[in-house]
C-alpha cells in the first residue's frame, strides 16, 4: 500500500515559566492510502497534540512530517461545532467558504453527500433540530465537503451517549469507508478503536511513546457493530488494556 504520510522521531515539549512538559517523545509511525488508524493512550498523553501537530495547528519541537505530495487534510473534532443560526446544507458548506473552493459543482457534490447519507430531508432544517448522532453525521460530512486525502478524527464520539456512539461510529466508518478517505482517530475508548480500525498504536503515559501497534486482522466486510461480536474482539481488548496498565 502507498505510504502518503510518515511521523518520524515527533517530540513535542511545552514550556511555562516554571518548567518545561515533555508530551511527546520519539514518536513514530506511517500511514497507508486508505488506513484507518487509531491512537490510544491513557489520558493527557498527548494523543490530540499528535493530530494538532499534523495538521499544522501546533509546532512541533522535534522530528519530521513528511507527506505525499498534494495530500490534503481535514480535522473533525470532538464537538460538532455547528453554528445554530446556519442551515444543515449552508453548515455543510463552511470549509468550502473559508477556503474559496466554493463552488457550484463543489455545493452540489455536499448536496449529494447529505441525500447519500440521510439527511437530506433536513438541509433546510437547522441544527436544533437534529438528534446528536444526525449532528455527528452532519459535522462528517463537512469534514468531507473539501474532499480531503486524511480524515482527523478527534474523539468523535465522545459527547453522544452510548447507545449514539455505537451508531454513529457505525456510520463514520462506513462513510470513510466507502468515500475511500484515509483516517487517523484519537480515542479513549479502546472498544470504539478496535471496532473501527485496521490498526491501532498504542502510547504510554507523558513523555508519550509508542508502547506497541496492533494490525487488527478481522474480516474487510464486518461492520464496527459486527466486529464486536467476534472473539478476536474481546482478545485485542484485553491486550490493549494491558498496554495501558489498566488497573481493574
Amino acid at each position: 500500500m502507498e505510504k502518503i504520510l510518515q511521523v518520524s522521531h515527533l517530540s513535542k515539549k511545552y514550556h511555562t515559566l516554571k518548567e518545561e512538559i515533555e508530551a511527546l517523545k520519539d514518536i513514530n509511525f506511517s500511514v497507508s492510502r486508505g488506513e484507518f488508524i487509531s491512537i490510544v493512550g491513557p489520558s493527557g498523553c498527548g494523543k490530540s497534540t499528535i493530530l494538532s501537530i499534523i495538521d499544522g495547528l501546533f509546532e512541533k519541537s522535534s522530528g519530521e512530517i513528511k507527506m505525499s505530495d498534494n495530500i490534503s487534510i481535514s480535522y473533525m473534532l470532538q464537538d460538532d461545532c455547528l453554528l445554530p443560526f446556519r442551515t444543515i446544507l449552508d453548515n455543510c458548506l463552511i470549509g468550502l467558504e473559508v477556503t474559496g473552493n466554493l463552488t457550484s459543482e463543489s455545493r452540489q457534490y455536499v448536496i449529494h453527500l447529505l441525500k447519500t447519507y440521510g439527511l437530506e430531508k433536513f438541509m433546510d432544517q437547522y441544527p436544533k433540530h437534529l438528534s446528536g448522532g444526525m449532528r455527528q453525521r452532519c459535522a462528517l460530512i463537512r469534514t468531507l465537503a473539501t474532499k480531503p486525502d486524511i480524515l482527523l478524527l478527534d474523539e468523535a464520539t465522545s459527547a453522544l451517549d452510548y447507545q449514539t456512539s455505537l451508531a454513529i461510529s457505525d456510520d463514520i466508518y462506513q462513510i470513510i469507508k466507502k468515500e475511500g478517505k484515509t483516517a487517523i482517530m484519537v480515542t479513549h475508548d479502546i472498544s470504539q478503536a478496535i471496532s473501527m480500525s485496521d490498526r491501532i498504536i498504542v502510547l504510554t503515559k507523558r513523555p508519550a511513546i509508542v508502547k506497541k501497534v496492533y494490525e487488527l486482522s478481522f474480516d474487510s466486510h464486518l461492520t464496527p457493530i459486527q466486529r464486536r461480536k467476534t472473539k478476536d474482539f474481546s482478545s485485542y481488548y484485553d491486550q490493549i488494556w494491558r498496554d495501558l496498565d489498566v488497573h481493574i
